[in-house]
């Protein structure tokens, strides 16, 4: 069967990695340490897939930089204080091998940081099966289009032959601003109602499902 797409590009946080709890709990455990209002996960969780920047103004609109510094500074101690122990999901790196090994060229578009990734891609030991990354200090923060257009104009596809894979609005909402094709999953930060209006081509509710569709269908 010919393939559809030549390049797929995966979110991390919540789509290959099974990090949305962990991010959750980092960022209401930073609000309370910085002495600002209460968050429940559920607006806590919302906000994954954003620039860490993009998040606090997310969350907290108005409040003073000094605020915003503080916040950002528990976050990260928070978060870097587990990010090694946050797994793949079940089955991902398999598949990302054998994507690799079918020809695909595989990228990642991503709300974490440069040393954030960097530092996932080594734990994981994926980093030579992704052919190109982007990060939110890189680039515009999703659905901004500026990482899936740098990536295909990086790795030399159409917009028609790349398949952008979320687990958020922001993800899918960044790949219908770019003109490429999505594929939702409601395992990760977002259940389907929320991001059921951008249109994704396929959505799956667990990994195996899209592992078995992308080997079959992509």
């Amino acid at each position: 069967m010919a393939k559809q797409y030549d390049l797929i590009v995966w979110d991390w946080d919540g789509t290959l990695a099974d990090s949305t709890g962990m991010i959750t709990r980092a960022v209401v455990k930073a609000a309370e340490q910085a002495g600002l209002p209460a968050l429940t996960p559920e607006a806590a969780s919302s906000i994954i897939g954003l620039g860490l920047r993009e998040s606090i103004e997310t969350l907290y609109p108005g409040i003073s930089d000094e605020q915003a510094r503080v916040l950002a500074m528990q976050y990260n101690v928070n978060y870097y204080a587990g990010e090694s122990e946050i797994p793949l999901f079940s089955g991902a790196a398999d598949t990302i091998k054998t994507l690799n090994r079918r020809g695909f060229k595989l990228a990642v578009a991503t709300g974490k940081s440069r040393r954030g990734l960097n530092l996932a891609l080594d734990h994981t030991q994926l980093r030579h099966y992704f052919h190109a990354t982007r990060t939110v200090d890189e680039c515009f923060s999703k659905p901004h289009p500026q990482m899936l257009d740098e990536l295909m104009d990086d790795l030399v596809v159409l917009p028609e032959r790349t398949l952008m894979i979320g687990d958020t609005s922001y993800d899918l909402q960044m790949a219908k601003n770019a003109g490429v094709h999505a594929v939702g999953v409601s395992y990760g930060a977002q259940s389907a109602d929320v991001w059921q209006d951008l249109d994704p081509v396929q959505q799956f509710d667990n990994f195996n499902a899209l592992s078995q569709w992308l080997l079959e269908h992509a």
